[in-house]
């Protein structure tokens, strides 16, 4: 029999596309043919195949040879089909029977030794081959942690093509050298792109974990910010802090991942996934269980920001901080083009990027944090006079953020400067990292055993016609909000945004439903205009 099959996974951003890898042996002059929309890397597979196989003690057949990738309408891109070609190719051969590979997926690069090199996006492949169910998968030794994710599959690690052929034949498995450890693995060596890591920013670790140091205890004064950090964790709601240079907007914003409460299951196989595509899982952590923390730098293009890139899209900073906090720091010196684009993943939750080659979905449910000073200098504020800057200068800056971005943010807070006595004074300090993510996490339950039996799980998510008819606040409560609507201080997408901060607010506060206190609070978190409330929360009171 000159023909076999077997399975492999083709990704489409971060879902897979389950591809059945066809090999075809004919009498004829000996040649390799590859089909089936293979990209640049894909096509280069032919000579990493032939010469993986013969380095492997196999024989390679020497006929009229055609490798087919099914379906052929789907694109197919990167090294992970060697794997899957080398088996056809030796099952057609007869080397391996071709009933053991028919219901296999195999994911993985081969090196020119017959080595198995892991490969981007082994977990979204792998989910990918459990939703078309598929049971048993073939994966490089060292990403089957990853793969081991999935629940219902089973999951062979191997290091070599050896390994692979000698199990599917019954035969004795070789044994095969491990790596030193006196220095990096170098099959690793490609799943990290560079330019990437933690020092850029983009790093899928929450600021907790990264740096242990990081408390809000640390932050002098800033009571209002604090106040404004709290809330916004609790809730999922997005942040903006002004203030002048040195006062702590940095700090804040760092601190936040680390009062959100742990992923569950489901947002850590979202997370992971997005960012096995990346190439940016830390070692020896399969699963990303923390918020990740992305903080791009202003220079960032649109393309870094929301995804995509030449030749197959690559998710951006707002992908890479899934359900997780996104900091823009000196938010006016992005460009305008950049800052405008994330105004489709703030109300969706994802990104849709359209290509010639097709169309790619990456997750985008992030917290935004934005930070910026009042004006080019820094010093504009309405309790000094120091600022130089001129008042059109003034104007000009401001305007960068534009008010349809700005109405989706449902904090805005100012940051004041802190004061010598508060930054010298031996007194208290401000509430530690523990204490204020206690309070976060106990508001969450309040908020989540709410909205048992529906898609929703906190506040922010909620849309403001279900939140309108289904949860009310007390009677009376909504009168200042609505007000503010008709005199046009508010849109109509700013009520519904008071409303779910009104929310939260009573969920750290204990209450049932918001009350006057609470949207007043809301309120002035949303306008920053004083009402007479404390900027206080919780146990804080």
């Amino acid at each position: 029999m000159g023909f076999a099959r077997t399975c492999s996974v083709a990704l489409v951003g971060v879902e897979g596309v389950v591809v059945e890898v066809q090999a075809d042996l004919e009498p004829g002059v000996a040649a390799f043919t590859l089909v089936g929309l293979p990209d640049k890397s894909l096509t280069e597979s032919r000579d990493r195949v032939r010469a993986a196989v013969v380095n492997s003690g196999a024989e390679w057949p020497q006929k009229k040879l055609t490798v087919g990738l099914s379906p052929a309408s789907v694109p197919k891109a990167g090294s992970g089909f060697d794997l899957a070609v080398a088996c056809a190719v030796l099952g057609a051969a007869e080397r391996i029977d071709p009933r053991v590979l028919a219901d296999i997926v195999m994911i993985g690069e081969l090196g020119l030794d017959g080595r198995v090199r892991p490969v981007r996006g082994i977990l979204p492949a792998v989910l990918a081959a459990a939703d078309a169910g598929y049971e048993q998968v073939v994966v490089p030794e060292c990403a089957a942690a990853e793969a081991s994710l999935v629940p219902g599959v089973s999951v062979l690690g191997i290091r070599s093509l050896r390994q692979l052929i000698a199990v599917l034949t019954d035969e004795p498995v070789p044994e095969e050298p491990a790596e030193e450890q006196t220095r990096p693995d170098p099959l690793l060596a490609g799943l990290r792109v560079p330019g990437t890591g933690a020092a850029t920013g983009m790093h899928s670790t929450g600021a907790a974990h990264h740096d242990p140091g990081h408390d809000l205890a640390d932050v002098v004064g800033q009571l209002s910010a604090r106040t404004a950090v709290e809330v916004a964790a609790a809730g999922g709601h997005h942040l903006f802090l002004e203030g002048p240079p040195g006062a702590g907007k940095t700090m804040l914003a760092e601190r936040l991942p680390s009062i959100l409460p742990p992923l569950d299951r489901q947002a850590s196989l979202e997370v992971t996934a997005v960012h096995s595509v990346a190439g940016l899982l830390p070692p020896g952590k399969p699963l990303i269980d923390t918020a990740p923390y992305c903080a791009p730098h202003h220079s960032a293009t649109m393309q870094a920001l929301v995804g995509g890139g030449p030749g197959t899209a690559r998710p951006g900073a707002v992908s890479l901080s899934h359900r997780g906090v996104l900091f823009l720091d000196e938010t006016p010196e992005f460009s305008s083009r950049a800052l405008d684009a994330l105004r489709q993943p703030l109300e969706a939750g994802h990104v849709v990027i359209a290509r010639s080659a097709g169309v790619v979905r990456f997750p985008a449910r992030f917290l935004m944090v934005l930070a910026a000073n009042p004006c080019p200098c820094g010093r504009f504020s309405q309790t000094n006079d120091h600022c130089e800057c001129p008042p059109s200068a003034i104007r000009r800056y401001q305007a960068r953020l534009s008010g349809p971005l700005l109405d989706r943010v449902d904090l805005r807070v100012e940051v004041d400067r802190v004061t010598r006595t508060e930054l010298t004074a031996g007194g208290a300090r401000g509430e530690a990292t523990a204490r204020v993510a206690e309070r976060v996490r106990t508001a969450r339950e309040r908020a989540a055993a709410r909205f048992t039996g529906t898609p929703w799980h906190t506040n922010s998510d909620i849309p403001g016609r279900e939140l309108r008819s289904r949860w009310h606040a007390a009677p009376g409560a909504m009168d200042d909000a609505e007000r503010s609507l008709e005199r046009g201080v508010l849109t109509a997408r700013g009520l519904d945004r008071v409303l779910r901060v009104a929310w939260t607010v009573a969920d750290l506060s204990g209450h049932d439903r918001p009350d006057a206190t609470d949207v007043a609070l809301a309120l002035q978190l949303r306008t920053g205009v004083p009402r007479g409330v404390p900027m206080a929360v919780g146990a804080a009171v």
